[in-house]
């Protein structure tokens, strides 16, 4: 694994983490919570591959 893929993933887990956590304080449900951390970490991975590529 590149040092690129791997500061990319890196970074897409922690906002995924992230907003995970904040969605589950706003609404204190695991599955929406959850949901938003997976949606999050995929939009970030993508966007960060097409701004640091």
């Amino acid at each position: 694994m590149s040092q690129r893929t791997a500061l990319i993933l890196f970074i897409a887990v922690g906002v995924g983490v992230g907003f995970g956590v904040l969605t589950f304080f706003a609404e204190k449900s695991y599955p929406k919570a959850v949901i938003a951390g997976v949606l999050a970490a995929g939009c970030c991975t993508v966007g960060l591959h097409s701004l640091i590529g």
